[in-house]
Protein backbone atom coordinates (compact mmCIF):
# COMPACT_ATOMS: atom_id res chain seq x y z
CA UNK A 1 0.00 0.00 0.00
CA UNK A 2 1.67 3.45 -1.10
CA UNK A 3 0.62 6.38 0.58
CA UNK A 4 1.04 10.25 -0.79
CA UNK A 5 3.08 12.22 1.06
CA UNK A 6 2.08 15.86 0.14
CA UNK A 7 5.29 17.83 1.15
CA UNK A 8 5.41 22.21 1.11
CA UNK A 9 8.11 23.83 -0.20
CA UNK A 10 9.76 26.21 2.35
CA UNK A 11 8.13 29.72 3.19
CA UNK A 12 11.04 31.60 1.19
CA UNK A 13 9.98 30.01 -1.82
CA UNK A 14 7.92 31.84 -4.75
CA UNK A 15 7.48 34.94 -2.58
CA UNK A 16 5.50 37.69 -4.88
CA UNK A 17 7.33 40.84 -5.60
CA UNK A 18 3.93 42.88 -5.85
CA UNK A 19 3.18 41.72 -2.67
CA UNK A 20 6.02 42.15 -0.88
CA UNK A 21 6.17 45.42 -2.34
CA UNK A 22 2.68 46.01 -0.54
CA UNK A 23 3.89 44.69 2.71
CA UNK A 24 6.90 46.80 2.91
CA UNK A 25 5.34 50.03 3.83
CA UNK A 26 6.77 53.30 3.49
CA UNK A 27 10.89 54.55 4.23
CA UNK A 28 11.52 55.20 7.35
CA UNK A 29 12.92 59.06 8.28
CA UNK A 30 14.63 59.85 11.57
CA UNK A 31 11.49 61.01 12.77
CA UNK A 32 9.99 57.57 12.39
CA UNK A 33 12.75 56.30 15.21
CA UNK A 34 11.16 59.17 17.13
CA UNK A 35 7.42 58.04 16.85
CA UNK A 36 8.90 54.18 17.26
CA UNK A 37 10.20 55.50 20.67
CA UNK A 38 7.14 57.28 21.67
CA UNK A 39 4.92 53.87 21.20
CA UNK A 40 7.78 52.22 23.35
CA UNK A 41 7.69 54.83 25.92
CA UNK A 42 3.56 54.76 25.86
CA UNK A 43 4.54 50.59 25.72
CA UNK A 44 6.63 50.81 28.78
CA UNK A 45 4.44 53.12 31.18
CA UNK A 46 1.68 50.99 30.53
CA UNK A 47 3.21 47.53 31.62
CA UNK A 48 5.03 49.35 34.36
CA UNK A 49 1.63 50.50 35.73
CA UNK A 50 0.73 47.11 36.30
CA UNK A 51 3.40 47.18 39.22
CA UNK A 52 1.71 50.20 40.36
CA UNK A 53 -0.78 50.64 42.93
CA UNK A 54 -3.83 53.03 43.40
CA UNK A 55 -1.76 55.94 44.73
CA UNK A 56 0.72 55.44 41.71
CA UNK A 57 3.49 54.07 43.34
CA UNK A 58 4.96 50.44 44.21
CA UNK A 59 4.18 48.67 47.06
CA UNK A 60 6.35 45.81 48.35
CA UNK A 61 4.01 42.71 49.30
CA UNK A 62 3.50 41.02 52.81
CA UNK A 63 4.19 37.50 53.99
CA UNK A 64 2.77 35.06 55.83
CA UNK A 65 3.44 34.18 59.18
CA UNK A 66 4.53 30.74 56.64
CA UNK A 67 6.84 32.40 54.52
CA UNK A 68 8.80 34.24 57.44
CA UNK A 69 8.96 30.94 59.17
CA UNK A 70 10.19 28.98 56.60
CA UNK A 71 12.53 31.87 54.47
CA UNK A 72 13.23 34.67 56.85
CA UNK A 73 13.57 33.30 60.55
CA UNK A 74 14.36 30.54 62.01
CA UNK A 75 11.84 29.72 63.98
CA UNK A 76 9.13 27.16 64.40
CA UNK A 77 5.74 28.75 63.76
CA UNK A 78 4.11 27.71 67.03
CA UNK A 79 7.19 29.32 68.93
CA UNK A 80 6.69 32.43 66.66
CA UNK A 81 3.37 32.80 67.67
CA UNK A 82 3.98 32.37 71.04
CA UNK A 83 6.00 35.38 70.90
CA UNK A 84 3.70 37.35 69.28
CA UNK A 85 1.63 36.60 71.84
CA UNK A 86 3.27 37.49 74.69
CA UNK A 87 5.14 40.55 73.48
CA UNK A 88 1.76 42.61 72.44
CA UNK A 89 4.55 45.85 71.45
CA UNK A 90 5.87 43.33 68.73
CA UNK A 91 4.20 43.65 65.49
CA UNK A 92 1.24 41.73 65.16
CA UNK A 93 0.81 41.21 61.44
CA UNK A 94 -2.99 41.45 59.95
CA UNK A 95 -5.55 38.48 59.03
CA UNK A 96 -7.49 39.49 55.73
CA UNK A 97 -10.11 37.23 57.12
CA UNK A 98 -11.34 36.43 60.34
CA UNK A 99 -9.39 33.74 62.17
CA UNK A 100 -7.09 34.24 58.66
CA UNK A 101 -3.31 33.80 58.75
CA UNK A 102 -0.87 36.93 59.94
CA UNK A 103 0.62 38.94 56.99
CA UNK A 104 3.27 41.43 57.72
CA UNK A 105 5.32 44.19 56.05
CA UNK A 106 9.00 43.53 55.05
CA UNK A 107 9.62 46.45 57.69
CA UNK A 108 8.06 44.30 60.46
CA UNK A 109 10.04 41.33 59.49
CA UNK A 110 13.09 43.07 60.22
CA UNK A 111 11.86 44.26 63.74
CA UNK A 112 11.06 41.06 64.18
CA UNK A 113 14.45 39.52 63.36
CA UNK A 114 15.73 41.79 65.42
CA UNK A 115 14.08 40.84 68.50
CA UNK A 116 15.20 37.17 67.98
CA UNK A 117 18.47 38.24 67.92
CA UNK A 118 18.28 40.02 71.06
CA UNK A 119 16.18 37.54 72.77
CA UNK A 120 16.17 34.32 71.21
CA UNK A 121 18.33 30.87 70.83
CA UNK A 122 22.04 31.99 70.92
CA UNK A 123 22.68 28.76 69.07
CA UNK A 124 21.00 30.09 65.84
CA UNK A 125 21.56 33.14 63.60
CA UNK A 126 18.92 35.48 63.43
CA UNK A 127 21.16 38.73 61.71
CA UNK A 128 23.27 37.81 59.02
CA UNK A 129 26.69 37.67 59.07
CA UNK A 130 28.55 41.19 58.71
CA UNK A 131 32.06 41.70 61.12
CA UNK A 132 32.17 45.69 62.71
CA UNK A 133 34.98 47.90 61.44
CA UNK A 134 34.47 46.42 57.81
CA UNK A 135 33.17 48.48 54.64
CA UNK A 136 30.16 47.31 52.94
CA UNK A 137 31.17 44.89 49.80
CA UNK A 138 30.93 46.27 46.14
CA UNK A 139 29.41 43.55 43.94
CA UNK A 140 29.21 43.78 40.30
CA UNK A 141 27.55 41.76 37.31
CA UNK A 142 29.14 42.44 34.34
CA UNK A 143 29.15 40.66 30.77
CA UNK A 144 29.41 42.32 27.73
CA UNK A 145 27.06 40.03 25.82
CA UNK A 146 23.40 40.91 26.33
CA UNK A 147 20.43 38.43 26.94
CA UNK A 148 22.60 36.29 29.91
CA UNK A 149 20.46 37.17 33.14
CA UNK A 150 22.88 39.95 34.01
CA UNK A 151 20.33 42.58 35.62
CA UNK A 152 18.02 39.75 36.46
CA UNK A 153 20.24 38.62 38.94
CA UNK A 154 21.53 41.35 39.78
CA UNK A 155 18.17 42.57 41.35
CA UNK A 156 17.30 38.98 42.51
CA UNK A 157 20.97 38.87 44.45
CA UNK A 158 19.81 42.31 46.16
CA UNK A 159 16.49 41.36 47.16
CA UNK A 160 18.04 38.28 48.46
CA UNK A 161 20.14 39.73 50.60
CA UNK A 162 17.36 42.41 51.45
CA UNK A 163 15.27 39.67 52.68
CA UNK A 164 17.92 37.99 54.84
CA UNK A 165 18.53 41.35 56.78
CA UNK A 166 21.27 43.30 55.04
CA UNK A 167 21.19 47.20 53.97
CA UNK A 168 21.67 47.53 49.80
CA UNK A 169 22.27 49.54 47.73
CA UNK A 170 21.81 49.48 43.66
CA UNK A 171 23.75 51.38 41.59
CA UNK A 172 22.53 51.10 37.83
CA UNK A 173 25.55 52.11 35.37
CA UNK A 174 23.26 50.79 32.44
CA UNK A 175 21.99 53.68 30.46
CA UNK A 176 19.07 51.37 29.27
CA UNK A 177 18.06 51.81 33.07
CA UNK A 178 16.20 48.13 34.02
CA UNK A 179 17.34 48.17 36.87
CA UNK A 180 16.15 51.34 37.88
CA UNK A 181 12.91 49.95 35.97
CA UNK A 182 12.88 47.28 38.03
CA UNK A 183 12.80 49.20 41.56
CA UNK A 184 10.41 51.56 40.57
CA UNK A 185 13.32 54.48 40.14
CA UNK A 186 12.57 57.68 38.56
CA UNK A 187 15.55 59.64 37.03
CA UNK A 188 15.04 62.52 35.08
CA UNK A 189 18.42 63.58 33.53
CA UNK A 190 21.84 62.23 33.97
CA UNK A 191 22.68 64.70 37.02
CA UNK A 192 20.47 61.99 39.23
CA UNK A 193 23.24 59.38 38.14
CA UNK A 194 26.07 58.68 38.98
CA UNK A 195 27.21 60.96 36.20
CA UNK A 196 27.96 63.76 38.96
CA UNK A 197 30.13 61.79 41.06
CA UNK A 198 32.64 60.90 37.51
CA UNK A 199 32.68 64.77 36.42
CA UNK A 200 33.70 65.93 40.62
CA UNK A 201 36.16 63.31 40.74
CA UNK A 202 37.72 64.58 38.08
CA UNK A 203 37.01 68.06 39.11
CA UNK A 204 38.37 67.92 42.02
CA UNK A 205 41.97 66.85 40.54
CA UNK A 206 41.00 69.30 37.68
CA UNK A 207 41.65 71.98 40.76
CA UNK A 208 44.66 70.06 42.21
CA UNK A 209 46.00 69.78 39.05
CA UNK A 210 45.88 73.75 38.48
CA UNK A 211 47.36 74.23 41.44
CA UNK A 212 50.39 72.56 40.24
CA UNK A 213 49.97 74.49 37.08
CA UNK A 214 50.18 77.80 38.82
CA UNK A 215 53.27 76.68 40.95
CA UNK A 216 54.93 75.98 37.75
CA UNK A 217 54.02 79.43 36.25
CA UNK A 218 51.64 77.55 33.90
CA UNK A 219 47.74 79.15 32.66
CA UNK A 220 45.20 76.53 35.02
CA UNK A 221 42.68 75.00 32.86
CA UNK A 222 38.99 77.00 34.01
CA UNK A 223 36.22 74.36 35.08
CA UNK A 224 33.31 74.95 32.43
CA UNK A 225 29.92 74.93 34.52
CA UNK A 226 29.15 71.19 34.51
CA UNK A 227 32.31 70.62 36.89
CA UNK A 228 31.66 73.52 38.80
CA UNK A 229 28.02 72.22 39.13
CA UNK A 230 29.53 68.58 40.35
CA UNK A 231 31.56 70.02 43.24
CA UNK A 232 28.12 70.60 45.31
CA UNK A 233 26.62 67.09 44.24
CA UNK A 234 27.01 63.95 46.93
CA UNK A 235 26.25 60.32 46.35
CA UNK A 236 23.60 61.09 49.34
CA UNK A 237 21.53 63.36 47.48
CA UNK A 238 21.79 60.78 44.10
CA UNK A 239 20.10 57.89 45.85
CA UNK A 240 16.45 57.38 46.58
CA UNK A 241 14.66 54.93 48.24
CA UNK A 242 12.63 52.14 46.47
CA UNK A 243 9.51 50.35 47.69
CA UNK A 244 11.90 47.81 49.69
CA UNK A 245 12.59 49.33 52.94
CA UNK A 246 16.14 48.09 52.94
CA UNK A 247 17.22 48.36 49.35
CA UNK A 248 18.41 52.05 48.41
CA UNK A 249 18.97 52.96 44.27
CA UNK A 250 21.22 55.36 42.27
CA UNK A 251 19.57 54.81 39.31
CA UNK A 252 20.44 55.55 35.43
CA UNK A 253 18.28 56.67 32.55
CA UNK A 254 19.59 57.47 28.78
CA UNK A 255 21.89 60.70 29.14
CA UNK A 256 24.35 58.62 31.37
CA UNK A 257 25.61 57.32 27.53
CA UNK A 258 26.89 60.49 27.56
CA UNK A 259 29.63 59.64 30.47
CA UNK A 260 31.34 57.52 27.95
CA UNK A 261 31.72 60.40 25.47
CA UNK A 262 32.73 63.22 28.50
CA UNK A 263 34.93 60.65 30.32
CA UNK A 264 37.81 60.55 27.36
CA UNK A 265 37.87 64.28 26.80
CA UNK A 266 38.57 64.57 30.15
CA UNK A 267 41.18 61.91 30.24
CA UNK A 268 42.80 63.48 27.60
CA UNK A 269 42.51 67.04 29.21
CA UNK A 270 43.86 65.72 32.57
CA UNK A 271 46.39 62.82 31.84
CA UNK A 272 47.31 61.96 35.34
CA UNK A 273 43.32 61.72 36.32
CA UNK A 274 42.89 58.54 37.80
CA UNK A 275 39.30 57.52 35.96
CA UNK A 276 38.92 54.23 36.92
CA UNK A 277 39.04 55.36 40.88
CA UNK A 278 36.53 57.94 40.38
CA UNK A 279 33.05 55.68 41.92
CA UNK A 280 35.39 54.19 44.79
CA UNK A 281 36.83 57.30 46.28
CA UNK A 282 33.32 59.16 45.70
CA UNK A 283 31.48 56.86 47.50
CA UNK A 284 34.00 56.28 50.33
CA UNK A 285 34.43 59.73 50.80
CA UNK A 286 30.62 60.35 50.79
CA UNK A 287 30.75 57.42 53.63
CA UNK A 288 28.73 55.75 51.67
CA UNK A 289 30.47 52.25 52.43
CA UNK A 290 29.89 52.63 56.18
CA UNK A 291 25.96 53.28 55.48
CA UNK A 292 25.33 50.12 53.46
CA UNK A 293 26.37 46.46 53.59
CA UNK A 294 26.61 44.99 50.33
CA UNK A 295 25.87 47.66 47.44
CA UNK A 296 25.24 45.57 43.81
CA UNK A 297 26.08 47.40 40.63
CA UNK A 298 24.86 46.91 37.91
CA UNK A 299 26.97 47.40 34.54
CA UNK A 300 25.98 48.26 31.06
CA UNK A 301 26.83 44.98 28.30
CA UNK A 302 30.24 46.45 27.10
CA UNK A 303 33.24 47.45 28.47
CA UNK A 304 33.28 51.48 28.54
CA UNK A 305 34.57 53.67 31.14
CA UNK A 306 31.30 53.09 33.28
CA UNK A 307 32.15 48.92 33.19
CA UNK A 308 35.73 50.05 34.07
CA UNK A 309 34.47 51.98 37.35
CA UNK A 310 32.22 49.48 37.74
CA UNK A 311 34.72 46.69 38.17
CA UNK A 312 37.56 48.76 39.34
CA UNK A 313 35.12 49.39 42.59
CA UNK A 314 33.97 46.27 43.08
CA UNK A 315 35.02 43.69 45.68
CA UNK A 316 33.22 41.01 44.38
CA UNK A 317 32.98 40.08 40.18
CA UNK A 318 30.00 37.95 39.25
CA UNK A 319 29.73 36.91 35.12
CA UNK A 320 26.60 35.33 34.08
CA UNK A 321 26.46 33.29 31.18
CA UNK A 322 23.87 30.90 29.31
CA UNK A 323 25.40 27.34 29.13
CA UNK A 324 25.91 27.62 25.25
CA UNK A 325 28.76 27.83 22.98
CA UNK A 326 28.42 31.22 22.11
CA UNK A 327 27.35 32.59 25.55
CA UNK A 328 30.98 30.54 26.50
CA UNK A 329 33.10 32.29 23.76
CA UNK A 330 31.90 35.49 24.54
CA UNK A 331 32.59 34.88 28.12
CA UNK A 332 35.96 34.03 27.55
CA UNK A 333 36.61 36.96 25.05
CA UNK A 334 34.92 39.24 28.05
CA UNK A 335 37.83 37.93 30.32
CA UNK A 336 40.36 38.16 28.06
CA UNK A 337 39.83 42.24 27.58
CA UNK A 338 39.04 42.26 31.54
CA UNK A 339 42.91 41.53 31.56
CA UNK A 340 43.73 43.51 28.33
CA UNK A 341 42.15 46.54 30.23
CA UNK A 342 43.40 46.59 33.63
CA UNK A 343 46.78 45.23 32.79
CA UNK A 344 47.26 48.29 30.59
CA UNK A 345 46.23 50.56 32.74
CA UNK A 346 49.10 48.79 35.81
CA UNK A 347 51.66 49.05 33.26
CA UNK A 348 51.23 52.80 32.68
CA UNK A 349 50.64 53.79 36.15
CA UNK A 350 53.33 51.42 37.13
CA UNK A 351 56.05 52.48 35.03
CA UNK A 352 56.09 56.35 36.59
CA UNK A 353 55.29 54.87 40.02
CA UNK A 354 58.49 52.83 39.75
CA UNK A 355 60.48 56.04 38.66
CA UNK A 356 59.06 57.65 41.65
CA UNK A 357 59.23 55.04 44.21
CA UNK A 358 55.91 54.83 44.80
CA UNK A 359 53.55 51.94 46.16
CA UNK A 360 52.77 50.06 42.73
CA UNK A 361 48.82 49.93 41.49
CA UNK A 362 47.29 46.37 41.72
CA UNK A 363 44.03 45.45 40.89
CA UNK A 364 42.61 42.38 43.13
CA UNK A 365 39.26 40.95 43.86
CA UNK A 366 38.27 39.08 46.71
CA UNK A 367 36.09 36.41 44.90
CA UNK A 368 35.50 36.12 40.68
CA UNK A 369 32.66 33.84 39.70
CA UNK A 370 30.67 32.89 36.18
CA UNK A 371 27.62 31.89 37.02
CA UNK A 372 25.16 29.70 34.45
CA UNK A 373 22.01 30.90 33.99
CA UNK A 374 18.48 30.33 32.23
CA UNK A 375 19.67 25.98 32.36
CA UNK A 376 17.86 23.97 31.92
CA UNK A 377 19.32 20.53 32.82
CA UNK A 378 17.71 18.49 29.99
CA UNK A 379 19.10 19.75 27.58
CA UNK A 380 22.53 21.95 28.47
CA UNK A 381 24.19 19.35 31.58
CA UNK A 382 26.91 18.06 29.36
CA UNK A 383 28.17 21.53 28.05
CA UNK A 384 27.96 22.94 31.32
CA UNK A 385 30.06 20.29 32.96
CA UNK A 386 32.59 20.72 29.93
CA UNK A 387 32.43 24.54 31.31
CA UNK A 388 33.20 23.37 34.65
CA UNK A 389 36.10 21.38 33.49
CA UNK A 390 37.90 24.15 31.66
CA UNK A 391 37.04 26.62 34.51
CA UNK A 392 37.49 25.11 37.41
CA UNK A 393 36.55 27.27 40.49
CA UNK A 394 36.17 30.20 38.72
CA UNK A 395 32.62 28.70 37.38
CA UNK A 396 30.29 28.30 40.30
CA UNK A 397 28.70 24.68 40.51
CA UNK A 398 25.27 25.95 41.30
CA UNK A 399 23.41 27.01 38.11
CA UNK A 400 20.27 28.44 37.62
CA UNK A 401 17.44 26.91 36.53
CA UNK A 402 14.72 28.38 34.21
CA UNK A 403 11.49 27.87 35.92
CA UNK A 404 8.15 28.95 35.57
CA UNK A 405 7.78 31.17 38.69
CA UNK A 406 10.54 33.10 36.79
CA UNK A 407 8.21 34.03 33.10
CA UNK A 408 4.93 34.35 35.36
CA UNK A 409 6.87 37.20 37.53
CA UNK A 410 8.70 38.52 34.36
CA UNK A 411 4.79 39.02 32.87
CA UNK A 412 3.91 40.88 36.38
CA UNK A 413 6.99 43.26 36.00
CA UNK A 414 8.22 42.06 39.80
CA UNK A 415 10.98 39.78 40.67
CA UNK A 416 10.08 36.39 42.16
CA UNK A 417 10.71 37.44 45.70
CA UNK A 418 8.10 39.78 44.76
CA UNK A 419 5.45 37.75 43.81
CA UNK A 420 2.52 36.45 45.79
CA UNK A 421 2.48 32.94 46.29
CA UNK A 422 -1.04 33.04 46.45
CA UNK A 423 -0.84 33.54 42.71
CA UNK A 424 0.27 30.18 41.91
CA UNK A 425 0.60 27.42 45.11
CA UNK A 426 2.91 26.85 48.02
CA UNK A 427 4.66 23.71 46.34
CA UNK A 428 5.18 25.48 42.80
CA UNK A 429 6.54 29.05 44.80
CA UNK A 430 9.03 26.94 46.79
CA UNK A 431 9.98 25.24 43.80
CA UNK A 432 10.37 27.84 41.74
CA UNK A 433 12.38 29.98 43.96
CA UNK A 434 14.49 27.45 45.02
CA UNK A 435 17.09 28.52 42.18
CA UNK A 436 17.50 31.53 43.41
CA UNK A 437 17.76 30.75 47.24
CA UNK A 438 20.87 28.71 45.86
CA UNK A 439 22.19 31.51 43.65
CA UNK A 440 22.17 33.62 46.72
CA UNK A 441 23.68 31.11 48.61
CA UNK A 442 26.44 30.48 46.63
CA UNK A 443 26.86 34.17 46.38
CA UNK A 444 26.52 34.05 50.42
CA UNK A 445 29.70 31.70 51.01
CA UNK A 446 31.58 34.48 48.88
CA UNK A 447 30.36 37.29 51.09
CA UNK A 448 31.19 35.92 54.14
CA UNK A 449 34.36 34.26 53.14
CA UNK A 450 35.69 38.23 51.72
CA UNK A 451 34.92 39.82 55.40
CA UNK A 452 36.03 37.14 57.22
CA UNK A 453 39.58 37.37 55.60
CA UNK A 454 39.40 40.77 55.91
CA UNK A 455 38.83 40.85 59.37
CA UNK A 456 41.51 37.68 60.56
CA UNK A 457 43.72 40.40 58.83
CA UNK A 458 42.69 43.26 60.47
CA UNK A 459 43.26 41.75 63.64
CA UNK A 460 46.21 40.18 62.85
CA UNK A 461 47.61 43.50 61.64
CA UNK A 462 46.53 45.05 65.29
CA UNK A 463 48.94 42.38 67.04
Amino acid sequence: MTSAVTSALPPYFNIDPDQALSALGNPTGTEGFAAISQACARGRSDLASRGLEDDGDRHLRLFSTWEITRYLIPVAQGHFRRVLKQKPDLPQGRSETAGGAKWFTLDEVLRLRAHFAAEGSKAKNYLPYRPKGQPAKMVAVANFKGGVGKTSTAAHLAMSAALDGYKVLVIDLDSQGSMTSIFGGRVEDEWQTVFPLLARHYASYLRSDNQRRLDRGEPPIPLDDTLSAALDVTARSLIQPTHWPNIDLIGAQLNLYWAEFQIPVWRMQGRGWKLWDALTDSLEADGILDQYDVIFVDTPPALGYLTINGLAASDILLVPLGASFLEFDSTGRFFDMLHTTFQSIEDGENLAARALGRDELNFEWDAVRAVITRYDGSQQAELAALMQAYLGPTLSPHRQDFTALIGQAGEQVQGIYEADYRDFNRETYARGRETFDATYAAFKSLLIGAWRRDELAQQQAAE
